[in-house]
């Protein structure tokens, strides 16, 4: 018969070994709620931005926001693989990515404007950046990633916590997402053949990104607030599209 726990431990030992796993336990459920406190305070800002600069310029840069927090099981295998420790603390000092936010932009331009004002926030440390726009994934991914770091404020206590922010626009969120899923398709035929149509629909995808952006820029140049009769401009107000001129 198969030993139980009971015969391969002693009390005391099992006592003491179930002590340390509900100790890790709660360490790492409240770290999992730190990432998630992170995640609310870096997507707050990015909706302030998105909102202030709505009125501002009249249009939303930033289409949508996702966010996630790693898997348990994913985090296990990163620090495995890794060769680090297996404990709350090990997640902490190593992982970046454990709190993900995507921002989702109309326009390349965008990207670059929300990653700069946010990075600019006095409390916000930018740790890490990879320019995948400029200098496309070889299989053709774009996307702006950033690793920043903010403090939480607690009950007790102030954390530094660390997010990865993935900027891209809609048309490049559209390919990663179609992407991944059919990367982790098993038993695809003529996969080197598929892998080149999907980094020559990354190239498609990015001049479409160019040619929209040259479009917005030349009704952009066009257009003069002062030329809006005063019924506009109260309509455009009234759909937040306006910033008002208290100065008046």
């Amino acid at each position: 018969m198969p030993e139980s726990i009971h015969d391969v431990l002693p009390p005391r030992a099992l006592s003491q070994s179930a002590e340390a796993f509900i100790e890790e336990s709660f360490q790492f459920q409240e770290i999992m709620m730190m990432y998630s406190s992170a995640i609310r305070e870096v997507r707050t800002k990015l909706e302030i931005l998105n909102d202030d600069l709505t009125m501002r310029n009249r249009r939303n840069p930033i289409e949508f926001i996702t966010h996630r927090v790693k898997k348990p099981v994913s985090i296990v295998n990163k620090l495995r693989k890794n060769g680090w420790e297996i404990s709350a603390s090990s997640v902490v000092e190593h992982l970046n990515d454990v709190a993900g936010i995507r921002v989702v932009c109309s326009f390349i331009d965008d990207i670059y404007d929300v990653a700069e004002m946010l990075g600019s926030q006095d409390d916000v440390t930018v740790i890490k950046i990879k320019d995948y726009i400029q200098h496309p994934k070889p299989n053709g991914y774009r996307s702006y990633h950033m690793i920043v770091e903010i403090p939480v404020f607690f009950s007790d206590r102030t954390q530094n916590m660390r997010v990865e922010i993935q900027i891209r626009t809609i048309a490049m969120d559209f390919w990663a997402s179609l992407e991944h899923q059919l990367k982790y398709k098993k038993h695809v035929e003529n996969e080197e053949a598929i892998y080149q149509e999907l980094k020559d629909c990354a190239t498609t995808i990015a001049q479409v990104d160019e040619k929209m952006q040259a479009i917005r820029r030349k009704i952009e140049s066009g257009m003069d607030d002062q030329e809006l009769t005063p019924k506009e401009k109260l309509e455009r107000l009234g759909n937040g599209l306006m910033r008002p001129n208290f100065s008046n």
